[in-house]
């Protein structure tokens, strides 16, 4: 039996009652894989990180939601960096996740602690018209409702993501599907999350992501969506790279988060946020 410690931070928010709240489990050796999803579904959140020192400097990192487990997560990558750098101080800690190496950057900035991840080298490809269609059958939206200047896209950076964006917040606002059946759809093409967006202005988005087969309606902050969306933006000339943006996301919920998206030309996305204590 592995034994551990088990945090609980709210992630990409300075409030315990906002962001992303993630369970954080530290050990020397990772638990049995349905030892972790039962301590995930126990926990209750989105997302529960397991971490554990592993040879050549990295530690082994594995995410569970209360379902399944997910091959990355963002915001559960987030509260680890800044549990991290609570127990051992600011720098950089390098995590093994299944689907490559992902540093973050830990600092302390007027009191507060925040961490800053590197994805794996994203990547994207055009959403296929009828995985589009059902989406949007299961959305209640139509075609006519999405922007023309962000095209449908499957993006990756560690979990697979629909980027569907609509062209005004009123569509955004209207969110209410079938849960079973949008499951179905986004497991049937491997998708972790939709990332349904309104773009504000050039450099502010809002974002709103199904997380049905993680066993959850609504995620209030999608790190990896995010970094997905950033490498999307990127690699399809939709924006200039260097750039930043900012990602707005579970303000409808009333869990108000913030994703800072740094978009450098060339290889993986940072996403940095904060992340507090909810114990």
């Amino acid at each position: 039996m592995s034994h551990g410690t088990l945090h609980r931070y709210a992630a990409f928010s300075d409030d315990p009652a906002g962001g992303n709240p993630a369970g954080v489990w530290i050990g020397d050796v990772l638990p049995e894989s349905a030892t972790m999803q039962a301590i995930a579904r126990e926990v209750g959140y989105s997302e529960t990180a397991f971490v554990a020192p592993m040879r050549g400097g990295a530690r082994d990192i594995r995410y569970y939601s209360p379902e399944a487990e997910v091959p990355f997560c963002g915001h559960a990558t987030i509260a680890t960096g800044v549990v991290l750098g609570a127990n051992e101080g600011d720098g950089v800690y390098r995590l093994a996740t299944r689907v490559g190496e992902v540093p973050v950057e830990v600092r302390t900035q007027g009191g507060r602690r925040e961490a800053a991840l590197t994805s794996v080298e994203p990547r994207h490809a055009p959403a296929p018209a009828a995985l589009v269609d059902a989406a949007l059958s299961t959305l209640g939206w139509t075609r006519e409702e999405l922007d023309p200047t962000i095209p449908p896209a499957r993006a990756f950076s560690g979990a697979w993501h629909l980027v569907l964006a609509v062209a005004d917040a009123p569509t955004l606002a209207r969110l209410d599907y079938d849960f079973d059946r949008l499951k179905a759809l986004m497991l049937a093409d491997d998708l972790t999350t939709l990332q349904l967006l309104w773009r504000e202005s050039p450099r502010v988005f809002h974002a709103r992501n199904p997380f049905p087969v993680g066993g959850v309606v609504e995620d209030p902050a999608t790190g990896a969506a995010a970094a997905a969306l950033g490498g999307y933006l990127r690699d399809a000339g939709l924006l200039a790279a260097p750039a930043s943006v900012l990602i707005r996301q579970g303000e409808v919920m009333g869990r108000p988060s913030r994703l800072q998206v740094e978009i450098p030309e060339t290889g993986g996305i940072v996403v940095r946020g904060t992340a507090v204590s909810i114990d």
